[in-house]
């Protein structure tokens, strides 16, 4: 018993000089000075690679596993160079997904409706945390599109219709990601705007559309948060392949200034030697299109050259370098439950902060008084399934519309539990009704002081919605519910923006998403005012599909097909989102920018002024209600007439709290840097432009309702 106590505690001992002889080891090595800048660190290790080695660093697999020499159809690898780190990607726009004992955050575009950028920062680094215990180093997220048509399969994993919103928020993403060494990837460069067929798809635009809608929220990104990694997506650009498409190299990196390294998506590289010359860096997976076989034909053929080669493995090693990759080993035991209460509170602020108050004429904040019965009517409220339906369906994004989640949202909490406990706070009682039968739902509410219906859209990759109503009888159930109690608050749990044909029978509408996993207590703290509503949208909800930018023609959505390859035709142009409403005059349901509050703000004294490069806005905002609330102050800019820009362009924002009564004078400035690096006032002829002109400057908290 003595002799194994020795050798049981003798056996760290050992375990820890192995480990220190290793590091010893690893200093000797150049690039594994931290003395040296990552260049001249990533410049050693290529030096010291064989030909084989550096191909390693082109394709996902080889890269990320040093000591794996040989893959699926044959493909066979050298070891790699000695100290070199294992890696381990993992998909993660709202959590790292498909990984046990992690918080389910919300859907990204419930993010994008908090408008915080802090926020945003903290969800990054919380879930970045995550990942590192869970033995992961880059997180493919954020994402980001620009909401050409609500439509749109993956509508929940993106930050909304406008690119600057989109930009400042997946900026901020990428900082708090990568403020706890693990590497972010933007995702998915660009015109990636719809599912269906998205493989043998071709997104065709003039150059102007592309730099100004569907670049510019990249280029925002990469100047103002600094990824590591973009990821260039499945689609056609105007007829070529995004992995292989000139623009990699002609606007991402030279114009744009991305100086890390791009990845594939995985099945999105169709060819050798155009994908390496154009930009692409590595593809992601296992090694198809750049095997040591392929990359040695393309070189001897002169399809390709060393030079090429050198400079993607360097981009790559120069990231993982500079991202800390090298210098910081994943734990050697993944933590079994990654997930803390800090997190669990930034994803139940997130939640409160991201739902928008649609609508309310004076239901709410509810106000039960002792023995009061809410009715809680709906599938998605409960934990008990109801046709495979049930809150967890609408957790994270649904994964081929909810079989499996993405994210398994094993501490969620309820809106029923969330509602119950709340309620009996005030002494009030909840009953449930899953809705699956309209007149039993019905009968349900009638019998119910207040009724809470929840209503869902299930949505995520692979497919895109063939229409903008509720799903499960949602349309049938909130107009029955709505007669039979006039008492009735609509919460929507949706990724996108739906129709409401039933809008007017409800006083109360409040929408939630995919609310993550502390979507109970979240929903509950706002119907009841603990929390007041502070959401915005950061997409339009249109009055009907047949409204919207993409329903004129099929050329435009979903595409028509020619010889294999689905054509879709951005002819709307710059018409996206709320541009598009603006530009035609159609009145949307709710607009970009909508959101109500428990309390109301005034706005006045709108100054605006230039000096020194600046463009200074500066306004007076007054909380003129009875309670603190928080506001989203929104600037919207028109260029002159002679740039033929739509009307109104989101230019600033700034979430302001503020007590009863008290005011405050918020700074919107657009500051010299602003105004070059995000191209506030400017438009893309040939290069970016300024006008000159008369600019028209717009300032509330409603697009609909502009106060100054």
């Amino acid at each position: 018993m003595k002799r194994l106590l020795v050798l049981a505690l003798l056996a760290p001992l050992a375990l820890t000089a192995a480990t220190d002889k290793a590091a010893a080891d690893c200093k000797s090595y150049p690039w594994m000075d931290t003395r040296k800048s990552p260049e001249r660190r990533a410049q050693a290790l290529l030096a010291a690679s064989t030909q084989h080695q550096k191909y390693r660093w082109l394709v996902e697999q080889p890269a990320n596993s040093p000591q794996q020499t040989e893959w699926t159809g044959g493909v066979v690898y050298p070891v790699q160079v000695p100290c070199t780190p294992t890696v381990v990607y993992s998909d993660g726009p709202d959590g790292v997904r498909f990984t046990p004992g992690v918080t389910a955050f919300p859907a990204t575009i419930a993010t994008a409706a908090t408008f915080n950028q802090p926020l945003a920062y903290a969800k990054g680094a919380a879930q970045a945390s995550e990942a590192f215990d869970k033995g992961k180093n880059v997180l493919l997220a954020p994402g980001l599109a620009s909401g050409r048509t609500p439509l749109s399969g993956r509508t929940p994993e993106y930050l909304g219709e406008d690119p600057l919103l989109t930009g400042v928020m997946a900026a901020a993403g990428v900082k708090g990601i990568q403020s706890r060494g693990v590497l972010a990837t933007l995702k998915h460069y660009v015109a990636n705007e719809q599912e269906l067929d998205r493989q043998t798809s071709s997104s065709n635009a003039t150059e102007r559309t592309l730099r100004q809608i569907y670049d510019l929220p990249f280029e925002i990104a990469v100047k103002r948060g600094g990824p590591e990694s973009v990821m260039c997506s499945y689609n056609q650009i105007n007829h070529v392949y995004a992995c292989e498409n000139e623009r990699l190299n002609r606007v991402l990196k030279d114009d744009i200034g991305f100086d890390g390294y791009v990845m594939s998506d995985f099945g999105s590289v169709h060819s050798t030697a155009p994908s390496l010359v154009n930009g692409l860096d590595q593809e992601l997976n296992r090694p198809i299109w750049f095997t040591p076989a392929r990359l040695d034909e393309a070189l001897a053929a002169g399809q390709i050259t060393q030079k090429q080669i050198d400079a993607a493995a360097f981009k790559v090693v120069r990231s993982y370098v500079r991202g800390g990759l090298f210098d910081r080993a994943l734990p050697a035991t993944p933590v079994e439950d990654a997930s803390t209460p800090a997190h669990k509170a930034i994803a139940r602020a997130t939640a409160e902060q991201g739902s928008v108050l649609l609508k309310n004429t004076g239901l709410l904040p509810l106000k039960p008084r002792k023995g009061d019965d809410i009715a809680v009517i709906g599938a998605t409220a409960s934990r008990t399934p109801t046709d495979g339906v049930s809150a967890s369906s609408v957790c994270s994004l649904p994964w081929r519309f909810g079989n499996p989640a993405t994210l398994q949202c094993e501490d969620l909490v309820t809106p029923e539990e969330g509602l119950r406990t709340r309620a009996a706070k005030n002494g009030a009682t909840v009953s449930f009704d899953n809705g699956s039968d309209v007149a039993a739902a019905a009968a349900a509410a009638r019998a119910a002081d207040v009724a809470v219906v929840f209503a869902y859209v299930l949505m995520g990759e692979f497919n895109d919605l063939t229409d903008l109503r509720l799903q499960g009888n949602g349309d049938a159930l909130v107009s029955a519910v709505a007669a039979a109690n006039p008492r009735t608050v609509v919460v929507l749990q949706t990724g996108s923006a739906v129709e409401m044909p039933w809008l007017s029978q409800v006083p109360a509408v409040l929408e939630t998403w995919y609310a993550g996993e502390q979507m109970g207590p979240a929903i509950a703290s706002l119907l009841f005012g603990d929390t007041n509503p502070s959401g915005k949208l950061p997409m339009t909800f249109p009055k009907s599909l047949a409204d919207t930018p993409t329903a004129r023609s099929a050329a435009q959505y979903p595409g028509v097909v020619a010889d294999g390859i689905r054509q879709v035709d951005y002819n709307e142009g710059l018409k996206v989102g709320y541009r598009w409403y603006d530009s035609e005059g159609i009145e949307p349901l709710f607009p970009f920018g909508h959101g109500l509050s428990y309390t109301t703000f005034k706005y006045s004294n709108l100054q605006v002024s230039s000096a020194h490069g600046d463009v200074r806005i500066k306004v007076r905002l007054t909380n003129t209600g009875k309670r603190a609330g928080t506001e989203v102050a929104q600037a919207y800019a028109t260029l002159p007439a002679s740039t033929g820009e739509p009307p109104r362009r989101l230019v600033g924002f700034e979430r302001v709290t503020l007590g009863a009564g008290q005011s405050r004078t918020v700074d919107l400035t657009l500051s010299r840097s602003d105004l070059s690096d995000l191209h506030l006032l400017q438009y893309w002829s040939g290069g970016w432009k300024t006008a000159k002109g008369t600019y028209r400057v717009e300032v509330g908290g409603r697009r609909a309702d502009f106060r100054l």
